[in-house]
């Protein structure tokens, strides 16, 4: 692709190493943020530079927050005793937005994966395991996305909690295998999460 500005090719660049935006969708947000005022683009960026400074992970699930402890959290409607173990910040929004799960988080932050490099050791898997030790928890959900990644993931951390004495639940599978939980819809996210079943079922 030949640009007419050093400038414009650096910008296209930057863009260009988001996730999903190709080298065409670069440079059509770029040619559009040039026709916006200086004010709106210094608003644009500014949003994005005191994302990165002031970002803060809650103590307690590692979800994303503007305060150490999140709103979910701090809430006194949340059921304290139950745990939905995710990936990543997405799948606490997802289920957030069924309406149908009125427990508490904790984000993992990625995926046993060998071929990529990321063990146990990578994850936040030390923590569940602090707060399953400290709490007064009776249920863990596993609710990871149904690739391979996330059946490791899950068999890892039902093997490791297997030592007290909690239910450890997965949910119900009506999420076609490689299917990631950020893209199901809500209503089937939804009744995956109430109709989850007991691990030890599933691996039986």
């Amino acid at each position: 692709m030949h640009f007419s500005s050093k400038l414009l090719e650096q910008a296209v660049e930057e863009f260009g190493k988001l996730p999903g935006v190709g080298k065409k969708t670069a440079l059509r947000l770029v040619l559009h943020l040039l026709k916006q005022s200086k004010e709106d683009v210094n608003r644009f960026s500014q949003a994005f530079t005191m994302l990165k400074e002031h970002i803060k992970y809650c103590r307690h699930c590692f979800n994303i927050s503007d305060t150490d402890t999140c709103e979910i959290c701090q809430s006194p409607k949340r059921d304290r005793t139950t745990i939905c173990v995710v990936e990543d910040t997405r799948d606490v929004m997802a289920i957030e937005n069924t309406n149908q799960y009125q427990g508490v988080y904790h984000v993992l932050g990625g995926l046993i994966s060998p071929m990529d490099g990321i063990g146990p050791a990578d994850l936040r898997i030390d923590g569940l395991i602090e707060r399953v030790k400290q709490g007064d928890i009776k249920e863990v959900i596993l609710a990871l996305s149904a690739t391979m990644e996330g059946d490791t993931t899950i068999f890892y951390l039902y093997r490791k909690l297997q030592e007290f004495s909690i239910e450890v639940s997965t949910i119900a599978r009506g999420i076609a295998f490689g299917g990631e939980l950020e893209y199901v819809d809500e209503i089937t996210l939804g009744r995956s999460i109430m109709t989850r079943v007991p691990y030890e079922r599933k691996v039986g």
